[in-house]
């Protein structure tokens, strides 16, 4: 498993040389930073996107002289691959991936592409069904304070392999949704994070929850025993899970239920954190960032530093310094005693779940977007507890009145951001919290959960 652990940066391994043409599906972020990677590699590059190229992406190509295509595939092309990368977004059930598959093209990830170039870098990698975005940046942040030469990349901004083509680090940070651990084939991270499973994306994985499930559990499964495996203790489907797949790296749970051994854990309004013979306490009150996730996150986060020698007052003051992210918890502006929060990267139940738990104050709650296969029943008792009124916010808001219109009096429907914003603040009085946060997916009615945070920031500035 181990073909590409030690090839020295810039170097094509010898098993690739008969590999000459190469199509890439996809043009975004992934695609083309695979597409420059691939080309300063010496492959015979062809880029085939089905939708338009944005202008930023095709000037990429262009300049670096890679044949493309935009709103088509050229079938013919694609088939004569010797290999084939796949854009995290498209699926499985796409004929022209059938077909790719059926006449046995390799098809990999442009996360394991990027890592065949890595050279002797070192690999911090995240994945989970939430919280991977904040712990991802967490790491980076103590990585940073530490004096590590690294870079954030992945699912988050820049694409792992175009910063293996243009700025080479010595440790990557890496963000991984489940879609790029299904196309990985040798990819082995020195340090492994798996936040927590919950229900997502089960519309990709023919609503089976296994699927899924393996997927995520993929990160660890070229690991050997000098690799560290993070995992969520509390997560009962992690729990449950772990015994079933032969991981091989060294184990550290994060629990907030008792002490350990070895790893993280809570006791007393104080992190504890064991490695090997070493221990660091910290008080969760110096934790800039507030809420029972973001607890988790940081035990997760500081266990990932200190794998990778980052020292204990580094990791203190990153605990203390850390600025949240945009679009997740995200206060935006209190007007007239009313709070509201941008929450826009919940893209899930449990993701807004968490964020409702984080409340202290009554919450008018904005829902809604694209369905993935949500079952809000879990949500039933903390929107009881915390919400007075609930704000739709999408193009089919049928599931969220059956699920809640017997425990919240008023809820209504509303087709943008703007008119989102307005009926949440009719319902909102002095002392009260406007929390987007959505529990799905956000291409209905906008590009991207980007883009609806910042349609919801600016109808919140307009008031």
């Amino acid at each position: 498993m181990q073909a590409f652990a030690n090839i020295p940066a810039g170097k094509v391994p010898d098993t690739h040389n008969s590999l000459k043409k190469l199509v890439i599906l996809g043009a975004g972020e992934s695609g083309v930073g695979a597409a420059l990677l691939a080309k300063q590699k010496g492959y015979d590059v062809f880029v085939s996107d089905g939708g338009s190229i944005k202008e930023v992406y095709k000037s990429a190509l262009q300049q670096s002289s890679i044949v493309f295509e935009e709103a088509r595939h050229t079938e013919s092309k694609v088939l004569a691959a010797d290999e084939v990368i796949k854009s995290p977004g498209i699926t499985e059930k796409n004929e022209l991936v059938k077909k790719v598959r059926s006449k046995g093209i390799p098809v990999i990830s442009e996360i394991e592409f990027a890592y065949r170039y890595k050279g002797n870098s070192k690999i911090i990698a995240i994945t989970g069904s939430n919280g991977k975005t904040t712990t991802t940046a967490l790491i980076y942040h103590m990585c940073q304070l530490g004096g590590k030469d690294c870079a954030m990349v992945g699912n988050i901004g820049y694409s792992f392999a175009k910063q293996v083509a243009e700025d080479p680090k010595a440790l990557y940070v890496v963000e991984i949704s489940s879609f790029q651990l299904d196309d990985i084939k040798t990819f082995r991270p020195n340090v492994a994070v798996l936040t927590n499973i919950t229900e997502d994306h089960l519309d990709r994985y023919d609503y089976n929850i296994q699927n899924y499930i393996d997927s995520k559990f993929s990160i660890a499964k070229n690991q050997q025993a000098e690799d560290v495996f993070i995992y969520c203790l509390d997560d009962e489907t992690t729990r449950k899970s772990i015994k079933k797949y032969n991981i091989k790296s060294t184990l550290y749970p994060i629990t907030m239920s008792k002490e350990l051994p070895q790893g993280a854990y809570l006791a007393n309004a104080k992190m504890h954190l064991k490695w090997k013979s070493e221990e660091m306490q910290m008080s969760i009150d110096d934790f800039k960032m507030k809420g029972k996730h973001n607890q988790y996150n940081s035990m997760a986060a500081s266990l990932a530093a200190t794998a990778v020698d980052i020292r204990k007052e580094k990791i203190r003051e990153a605990l203390q310094t850390f600025e949240t992210l945009a679009h997740r918890m995200e206060p935006v502006v209190t007007i007239k005693g009313v709070e509201f929060i941008n929450d826009s990267k919940a893209t899930n139940v449990n993701s807004t779940w968490f964020a409702l738990e984080s409340m202290e104050k009554p919450t008018i709650l904005i829902l809604g977007g694209v369905d993935k296969g949500n079952d809000y029943a879990a949500m039933k008792e903390m929107v009881t507890e915390k919400v007075k009124a609930i704000v739709c916010m999408g193009i089919d808001n049928r599931k969220i009145h059956e699920a809640f219109e017997d425990i919240v009096p008023s809820i209504v429907d509303t087709a943008t951001a703007e008119e989102a914003v307005q009926a949440a603040f009719q319902f909102a009085a002095k002392g009260d919290v406007v929390l987007l946060s959505p529990a799905c997916a956000s291409f209905d009615l906008f590009k991207n959960y980007e883009d609806r945070g910042n349609q919801f920031k600016q109808a919140v500035k307009n008031l």
